[in-house]
């Protein structure tokens, strides 16, 4: 939800649309399918889908056989559903697109108010990359980098959902469940997340859940 009101917000900008979404070994590839109807639904200019296995490393419970966590409200430290370097490893496959179609910005959907907890998704961490734009690609040497822009980092989910009404998101094909390829759980982090912000909007959310 938080990637396709970015690129709803990036639209909004004048900006065209050159979406990526990855294929990173995810045991639940719903979010794939979805992403392709919202880049559809937006009027991306092209759609890559990258095929970056992060399985050959594991340690997420995202991408190994471990259990997913339901949600805990006074959970401390990062969650098991942490992937490691995601992030990093997402912007830099973006920011070679970037360079070679000489794009002035990557997008990205990092929030770092209702979120879980991942240090990969924080107004620190999105600065230190811009550094690393910077320094290491030809526009930044020139003086021209490439932007790393994160305009929902710091929205509330319920802010986020207002947002995508606004702009009209298609927010009837994101996909934010961590378990479940058909009903959304409506018990891991991510459903508890997005549900609380579609509350919070006094909108009710257009995906089905198995339990709420």
């Amino acid at each position: 939800m938080d990637s396709c009101v970015t690129a709803a917000i990036a639209k909004s900008m004048g900006h065209d649309i050159y979406a990526i979404t990855f294929d990173y070994g995810q045991r639940n590839h719903r979010e794939i399918e979805s992403a392709v109807k919202v880049a559809l639904s937006l009027g991306a200019k092209e759609h890559k889908i990258i095929n970056a296995d992060l399985r050959t490393f594991g340690g997420s419970a995202l991408t190994d056989d471990i259990e997913v966590p339901e949600f805990e409200k006074e959970r401390k430290g990062i969650p098991p559903t942490y992937v490691p370097a995601r992030n990093t490893i997402f912007l830099s496959y973006g920011l070679a697109y970037a360079e070679a179609l000489d794009a002035d910005a990557v997008f990205i959907g990092a929030n770092a108010v209702d979120y879980s907890g991942y240090p990969d998704c924080r107004k620190e961490y999105i600065e230190a990359y811009q550094r690393v734009a910077d320094l290491g690609t030809k526009r930044g040497v020139e003086g021209n980098p490439v932007k790393i822009v994160a305009p929902v980092m710091d929205m509330s989910k319920g802010d986020i959902v207002k947002k995508g009404i606004e702009l009209g998101a298609p927010l009837e094909h994101t996909w934010s469940c961590y378990k479940s390829e058909e009903k959304a759980c409506g018990k891991c982090d991510s459903c508890i997340l997005r549900l609380k912000g579609f509350e919070e909007a006094g909108v009710k959310d257009p995906i089905e859940y198995d339990q709420i």
